[in-house]
């Protein structure tokens, strides 16, 4: 043998050798990391451990970037156009890390759904493109584990797509760039079940047949799904959307994680998935839906819509007026809303919360699982006001103590807290749970105007005799009472 030819293999001894240590590594690094993902789910879980939760998930996702850069460098380095393949991808990196530093900094709690439902979009188009990879180029697979691999490819274009478009007509409802009204089209159940039957058809005939044109067919009816799914859904049930695309993104990864081999990408999108699909279960209940007309685009839109005529003579109060209210009484419920969200609020809620304390009044918070644009988007906007944790309850926790309290506070709110989803059947809420406020003796109801929420459905809360409407924004609203309460 000559001495290039002992140089040569020794090269390769050594190449192989350090790839083989590069993946053993990565693989503890991924075992880690998931041990990580998991513990922080277990610490969001409650809100005394929410901030340790946080910190290992981002514990997690630092060990399985770095892990995931390292092997992908140790397996390139040294082949052809290696510089310019990394080079792309620490480009891609700063890229996307910079666009996200800068969003996390610059978005508002209003804004915080549409941009999850955005980033759950761009989970979808990985897997898409993932997908496509995997079926353009399957690299060395034979025999039967082609088929699976040609199973994968299908399954995680299909979700991936799904999700895709999914969340782009969330991120559009949620941001108002089109209407909040769910989509009518004739026979929307069957058109949604046909795509699901078509889907599994055309996944047997891909695994048999591995033609292109069947995944362009698949890529093109997912996408169609997507849409139909999400527009189909009304606004006032846009947090359960939110939640069940999460869901659909969790298992997006997990798809493209087959695809790779990658055994982190799987496990932590089947956390996501089944965690995602699990809230969603939850507020399904809370809000007396099926789960199943969820996750099929189909829950609630059915019944004809409420018309926005008014149903009556509200009566209004002033700022004075509600103070004084709020100065005799005992016992107080505050149930916030969106509207809190959009005036930012929170912080005169914190200051009035803490004020009426200090006179000796029991205040409590009422939260509805729905209420906001996300789930728990109302808590959240509490605790960053610093408002006790241990007065903040959920409506199934609180809704039998409104007949004993003297002034009910509602802020912003307006689906959540609309009798007509209890004593309408033809409501497009109907069957709804909603906090009780009306049963106490007064509700004060803050809200800029008598617009309808965001279901589009009148609110015969604002017309009762013991209900009475403050007018304006309401952190100003707030501010102002808070000043009367004091002097």
């Amino acid at each position: 043998m000559s001495a290039a030819s002992i140089l040569l293999h020794s090269g390769a001894s050594v190449s192989a050798a350090s790839a083989s240590v590069a993946a053993s590594v990565a693989g503890a690094a991924y075992l880690v990391a998931a041990l990580l993902f998991i513990l922080s789910l277990h610490g969001l879980s409650k809100h005394e451990t929410a901030r340790r939760g946080v910190l290992f998930g981002i514990g997690g996702m630092v060990i399985a970037i770095a892990a995931t850069i390292w092997l992908t460098v140790e397996q390139l380095w040294g082949q052809p156009q290696a510089t310019i393949g990394l080079t792309l991808l620490v480009v891609a990196v700063l890229i996307g890390g910079s666009i996200g530093l800068w969003r996390a900094r610059v978005v508002e709690m209003t804004g915080m759904p549409e941009l999850i439902a955005l980033l759950h979009s761009f989970v979808g188009l990985a897997a898409v493109i993932v997908g496509w990879n995997g079926a353009l180029d399957p690299g060395e697979i034979d025999g039967a584990l082609l088929g699976i691999h040609h199973a994968e490819v299908f399954i995680g274009v299909f979700i991936g797509a799904v999700t895709f478009t999914g969340s782009i007509v969330a991120f559009l409802k949620l941001s108002a760039r089109i209407s909040s009204k769910p989509l009518m089209l004739p026979g929307k159940n069957a058109l949604n079940l046909g795509a699901l039957v078509a889907f599994v058809g055309l996944t047997v005939w891909y695994v048999i047949t591995p033609d292109l044109w069947l995944l362009i067919v698949v890529t093109i009816l997912a996408l169609l799904l997507g849409w139909h799914l999400v527009a189909s859904i009304g606004g006032g049930d846009m947090p359960v959307v939110v939640s069940m695309l999460n869901s659909y993104s969790g298992w997006a990864a997990a798809a493209a994680g087959f695809i790779l081999s990658n055994d982190l990408l799987i496990v932590t999108g089947a956390l996501v998935g089944s965690s995602g699909a699990y809230l969603s279960y939850i507020m399904c209940r809370a809000m007396n839906r099926s789960f199943i007309s969820v996750i099929a685009g189909g829950f609630g839109i059915e019944a004809p819509r409420s018309t926005d005529d008014e149903t009556g003579e509200h009566r209004e109060v002033d700022v004075t007026g509600a103070a004084e209210l709020l100065a005799e009484a005992d016992r107080v419920i505050i149930t916030p809303g969106y509207g809190m969200a959009v005036a930012q609020a929170q912080y005169p809620v914190a200051e009035l919360t803490a004020k009426l304390r200090e006179r000796g009044v029991d205040v409590r918070f009422g939260i509805h699982p729905v209420a906001g644009r996300l789930p728990g988007h109302m808590n959240v906007l509490l605790a960053e006001a610093k408002v006790p944790y241990d007065i903040v309850f959920e409506m199934d926790e609180i809704n039998d103590d409104f007949p004993d309290i003297d002034v009910s506070v509602v802020i912003g709110a307006n689906d959540i807290v609309n009798p007509s989803a209890l004593d309408e059947p033809d409501s497009p809420i109907a069957g709804m749970p909603v906090l009780e406020c009306w049963k106490g003796k007064t509700t004060i109801v803050l809200k800029r105007s008598m617009a309808t929420g965001y279901a589009g459905v009148e609110n015969p809360l604002f017309f009762k005799e013991n209900t009475r409407m403050l007018f304006g924004d309401a952190r100003e609203s707030l501010e102002s009472v808070l000043k009367a309460l004091v002097s």
